[in-house]
């Protein structure tokens, strides 16, 4: 309010204020603002209101809307001040509006006109609050509106105006990429801005594009590093200094754009390393801005092509997070830990027992990501323990949601490292206890086939035995008070398959408790249903077995109970089981057979097997059987209720225009015969088993329909259902399979090796607990191979995602194009993030100050060395532009970004630029012969000094 002129109000407003701020309950404001607005309303239509009070009424407005009540009324009032000549009156007009308004509102449009007026202000001022309700205010439509304006204002003078008109373009690209797709080449340039300001601006829309596509910019990472390097040498004003650190948010952005631009890219990612190293050993520590740096070049190092010293530098930082006695940087440790152990497994063992204290912190947000980092970190040998410790947690929560996530990622991790089937079984009968409906359906039957199919080899005792230890297990979990549906209708099915097959229960026991859990569980109808099949099991298998069948009292009142079910499905199974029960032995066994789950099934859809019997009784005379989709006289209910849905619709308003009146129909038939004889033959009509429709009557043509019907043409119905009836459109339902997520398997790392004493050195030293040793040696101890057991008939091996193989990748083409015409030199030492001994690439000036020269017009146009034999381009700044390779155009052109994307740039270590021949390009055959007759002339391109601006410019 000060800039507002905010202490200069009248006293009525000051004393709102102070009222709001001391009103002891939101009753009390809210009355003290309902009297506020009913004041405002009455003096705000008064006539003749002085500029200087109409403002102070706005300001109160916006103080009213942002208390959470409705101050509509007056925004017609802040619209009308966006108009006014005053600068005061109009940014505070300016200001109401952006908080008032949305993109939808209908009064955007009263502004459009003013906004375009005001962006050819010569007050720069106005201009500033024109680009900010731009940014607010306007939506995909009125942007051709004013992007003319916006687009000029680039090359505005004042560099407060530029940056607005950058977020203004970013603002657009987010609304409709399309419109400002042929501008992209405009951020390109404004990243040469001599002000700080534009060019930390210009790196949000930048960074946007590069996340679309990395390839198109890969030319700009000598760029982006020198960029960060001058930052980082604190070659910008003390202005953009943050807690003493240089321009802390220009290099996190920056970072991140490295970060994308240099991952899977071993060339790209070699320029980085030596700045990356420097932000390593620069940055302040002791500052949250400067952690903040340092997590960002951790998660940058994560994402790059790998560096051994890069990683040791980001492992020193993350032991020193782990070791901070606060939340927040053990929270950053941890989640730093968790990128770089998917490259080097190995440098989670040197903080084990950090990791440990983190589990067992009682900041539930820093237990969760502990939670995801032994999750990333899980293989064979320490499934068991990391799987329980995730089951205890899960016990002791109560959100629903993250209970959720926590059994998916503890049925994932055991169906891939479980040491053993037994273990497997005992673990998912803990989630399932535990998680209850939570778990997907899909893990419910993975565990029923895994329990069916065994080890997938040829051990039947081994089998046997993990059978027979489920059906123990179900049989003493089934004492328990409440269990999810979802685990009840596995232990249904295990025990009507397995629970008499090794003799240790009889029949009638395995019968009694099935009835148990049908008559808890009355109102689960899958439950019971379950429960039934599995009786209908155990009787068969008895009565296969020639054993006699004592059914128990419990069982045949359930029976007698679902032949009498509302429920179709119950009532089916009882009468298959009644008739199950009544059949012969050798029937029974051909019906049911022992063991026959994980048998295929073939399915003969055509059932030829009844052609015999068909054609015996057609012999017989019985009638011939007619498809539904040929049948005639069968209507489709579907059909009926999608009448019933127009009919019931119909009673309401109707707003659409009266239809016009249809032609009158007229007959092909003469009037003679008509009057002679009132009836035509016409065909039977034909109906579509999809949709209903009563087809048009005609005269058939057909010498076998000789059936003759009334002609009702143009007869309206006056009874019943209407005459014609909108085809129903048949939806087409799409099942979705869902696939396991990627999987890890740990890659190979070193031997077991004795942990560091490198945890909390600054802290007394404390006697460590047995009991946490033990834990740390579980998780961290053991091969770090993933020994995985052999691959059963329920398990697919998956491939590893958090592993990453450090072989070279294969080298495209434009690099071995490079590499035979680049002259062969040593290679520097990448590696070495010290100073630089060897002269780089990257240009020893500072930017900004050639920068300078290059964008002044009275500079000589022959300094602009593009690697051409001699220069003698015009001294204009767009003759600069204009030099751009393979079809960039001028500015003026409308097609600029297809130069940029039929462009594609590869820069090599030595400098050389190497440019591929586009489709549209001249010949490659001319081209070589024209370099040949520049050899035999002994003139070599100059390659040294690259210029910055062609570097941005591709």
């Amino acid at each position: 309010m000060g800039s507002q002129g905010g202490f200069y109000q009248s006293k009525e407003f000051l004393d709102l204020v102070k009222s709001i701020g001391e009103a002891r309950s939101k009753a009390e404001e809210d009355r003290i603002v309902l009297n506020e607005i009913e004041t405002l309303k009455r003096r705000i239509s008064e006539p003749d209101i002085p500029k200087r009070k109409m403002k102070e009424f706005i300001i109160r407005l916006v103080y009213v809307e942002m208390l959470g009540h409705d101050a509509s009324f007056g925004y017609i009032h802040a619209v009308k001040m966006t108009h006014d000549d005053s600068l005061l009156v109009k940014r505070t007009g300016y200001l109401a509006v952006t908080l008032f308004l949305n993109e939808d509102h209908d009064l955007i449009i009263l502004i459009v006109n003013t906004i375009q007026k005001d962006l050819k202000s010569d007050n720069y001022l106005v201009v500033c609050a024109a680009l900010n309700a731009v940014c607010k205010l306007i939506n995909e439509e009125t942007i051709p509106a004013v992007l003319p304006q916006v687009v000029e204002l680039l090359g505005h003078p004042k560099e407060a105006v530029r940056k607005k008109a950058i977020m203004a373009l970013h603002r657009f690209y987010h609304k409709s990429p399309s419109s400002v797709s042929h501008l992209v080449s405009n951020f390109r340039k404004r990243l040469c801005d001599n002000d700080p300001g534009v060019m930390g601006a210009t790196l949000c829309p930048l960074f946007d594009l590069i996340t679309t596509d990395v390839n198109s910019y890969k030319d700009l990472v000598i760029s982006f590093v020198s960029i960060l390097k001058q930052v980082a040498e604190r070659r910008l004003p003390k202005a953009y200094d943050y807690h003493q650190m240089p321009a802390p948010f220009i290099q996190i952005k920056l970072l991140k754009i490295l970060a994308l631009l240099g991952s899977g890219d071993k060339q790209a990612s070699e320029n980085m390393y030596t700045v990356v190293g420097d932000l390593f050993r620069k940055c302040d520590s002791s500052s949250n801005i400067g952690n903040a740096v340092i997590y960002e070049c951790i998660c940058c190092v994560s994402s790059i092509y790998p560096n051994p010293k890069l990683l040791e530098s980001a492992a020193e930082v993350i032991s020193r997070f782990l070791k901070s006695d606060s939340h927040n940087l053990k929270y950053m440790g941890i989640d730093a830990l968790g990128r770089l152990i998917k490259i080097s497994p190995e440098i989670a063992e040197q903080h084990q027992l950090a990791v440990i204290d983190c589990l067992e912190d009682p900041d539930d947000t820093l237990k969760r990501k502990t939670f995801e980092l032994l999750y990333k970190m899980t293989k064979s040998t320490n499934v068991d323990v990391i799987v329980d410790r995730m089951i205890d947690y899960m016990i002791s929560i109560n959100d629903s949601h993250y209970k959720t996530e926590i059994a998916s990622r503890c049925v994932e991790l055991a169906e891939q490292f479980a040491p053993s089937n037994q273990w497997f079984i005992q673990t998912m009968n803990k989630v399932f206890e535990h998680a209850g409906d939570l778990v997907n359906i899909k893990v419910a039957h993975n565990l029923m086939r895994l329990i069916a199919e065994g080890f997938g080899e040829d051990d039947d005792s081994a089998d046997t035995q993990l059978r027979s230890s489920a059906v123990e297990s179900y049989l003493r979990i089934l004492g328990e008070p409440k269990l999810p549906s979802v685990f009840l209708q596995v232990i249904c099915w295990v025990l009507g398959e397995y629970g008499t097959a090794d003799g240790k229960f009889s029949a009638s026991y395995i019968t009694g408790k099935l009835c148990d859990v049908a008559e808890a569980y009355s109102n689960d109808e899958t439950v019971k249903a379950y429960a039934v099949t599995a009786l209908m099991k155990i009787y068969a298998f008895e009565i296969a077995a020639g054993r006699k069948i004592d059914m128990l009292p419990e069982c045949q009142s359930l029976i007698e109970e679902l032949l009498a079910s509302h429920s179709t499905d119950l009532q089916q199974r009882a009468y298959e089981l009644q008739a199950v029960i009544g059949l012969e032995a050798r029937a029974v066994e051909c019906i049911m057979p022992s063991d026959a789950s994980c048998e295929d099934i073939e399915v003969d859809k055509s059932l030829s097997f009844l052609n015999g019997y068909v054609q015996e009784a057609i012999e017989k005379g019985a009638q011939p059987y007619i498809p539904e989709s040929e049948r005639s006289g069968m209507l489709n209910i579907s059909n009926f209720r999608n009448q019933d849905h127009i009919e019931a619709s119909s009673h309401g308003l109707r707003f659409e225009a009266y239809e016009l009146p249809k032609p009158t129909v007229q007959s092909s038939i003469p009037p003679a015969s008509l009057a002679s004889n009132e009836l035509v033959p016409v065909p039977e009509p034909v109906y579509s088993r999809e949709s209903y429709q009563t087809p048009m009557p005609s005269v058939s043509s057909d010498a076998g329909s000789s059936e003759l019907k009334l002609r009702l043409d143009g007869v309206q119905k006056k009874w019943g259902r209407p005459t014609y009836s909108p085809a129903t459109s048949t939806v087409n339902s799409t099942t979705q399979k869902t696939v396991n997520g990627t999987t890890q398997v740990d890659g190979a790392s070193s031997s077991n090796s004795k942990s560091r004493e490198t945890y909390d050195s600054r802290k007394p030293q404390v006697e460590i607990s047995p009991e946490k040793q033990k834990l740390a040696a579980s998780l961290f101890g053991g091969s770090s191979k993933a020994e995985k057991r052999p691959a059963s008939g329920h398990k697919t091996s998956k491939a590893s995602s958090h592993t990453v193989e450090k072989s070279h990748v294969p080298k495209s083409s434009v690099e071995v194009m490079s590499e035979k015409r680049a002259p062969v030199q040593p290679p520097p030492d990448l590696l070495d993030l010290g100073e630089p001994t060897v002269a780089s690439s990257a240009p020893s000036i500072d930017p900004f100050k050639q920068l300078e020269g290059l964008l002044d017009p009275t500079q000589d146009a022959s300094a602009v060395n593009h690697g051409s034999i001699a220069a003698t381009k015009s001294p204009d700044i767009m003759g600069l532009y204009a030099e751009t390779p393979a079809g960039i155009q001028d500015k003026d052109d409308g097609n600029l970004l297809s130069g940029l994307s039929n462009l594609s740039v590869t820069n090599m270590p030595s400098g050389t630029t190497t440019t591929m021949q586009s489709s549209k390009g001249p010949n490659l055959k001319d081209a070589l012969e024209k370099d040949a007759l520049v050899r035999q002339m002994g003139v070599t391109p100059s390659t040294q000094n690259p210029n910055l601006f062609k570097d941005l410019l591709g």
